[in-house]
């Protein structure tokens, strides 16, 4: 049976139809929570939070997008709100800076210890309108169109985030530098102080 029909199942209260939802994302939404606040309770939680809303909102969900991107979404908008509650630590290497900054002498699977906890560090300390779309985009492998619905942004804003959020990890790597924040604690959004990470 594919996800449509299940959410439409879902939505007349078929729990074993539910159930089912649930375990095809249960994983992908706790590695996907995981990585945008990087606290594993943080991110069960969250991930329990997520399919009850699945479950008690059901019936607002239109088959206009894919399952994936609504339970996503929902997965978005939790993290979002509890950003300040949480100890940001990323477990993500992102493939495509790690090569870049290493010009191909590293890979992921047999890299520098060194290097991969400077791009987990860059990752963590990147602002959350940038970290968000960059995993959503890098890691979970949703189109950017995908992000735009999921997140609720044009397309345009969503590719200049991607964008500039693969540039300020790069040149962090590139440049090593220490990355400030405010005095209240929060990510600095200015270029002076840092770069926006």
């Amino acid at each position: 049976m594919d996800e449509q029909a299940l959410m439409e199942r879902v939505k007349k209260g078929d729990e074993a139809a539910f159930y089912r939802i649930m375990s095809l994302y249960k994983d992908r939404i706790v590695n996907f929570l995981y990585q945008v606040t990087g606290d594993y309770q943080v991110a069960v939680d969250l991930a329990q939070e997520t399919f009850l809303r699945v479950y008690f909102k059901a019936k607002k969900y239109r088959p206009i997008a894919p399952v994936s991107a609504w339970i996503f979404s929902i997965a978005a908008n939790l993290a979002k709100t509890e950003k300040k509650k949480i100890n940001r630590r990323s477990a993500i290497p992102l493939e495509e800076i790690v090569n870049d900054y290493s010009s191909g002498s590293y890979s992921l699977d047999h890299g520098d210890p060194g290097l991969m906890r400077n791009v987990k560090m860059a990752l963590k300390k990147l602002h959350p309108r940038y970290r968000i779309p960059v995993i959503l985009k890098d890691v979970e492998g949703f189109s950017q169109e995908e992000i735009a619905k999921l997140l609720k942004l044009p397309v345009g804003t969503v590719k200049a985030r991607i964008s500039r959020g693969r540039e300020y990890l790069r040149r962090w790597l590139e440049e090593g530098r220490e990355i400030k924040n405010r005095k209240d604690g929060s990510e600095s959004e200015t270029e002076e102080e840092n770069l926006e990470l």
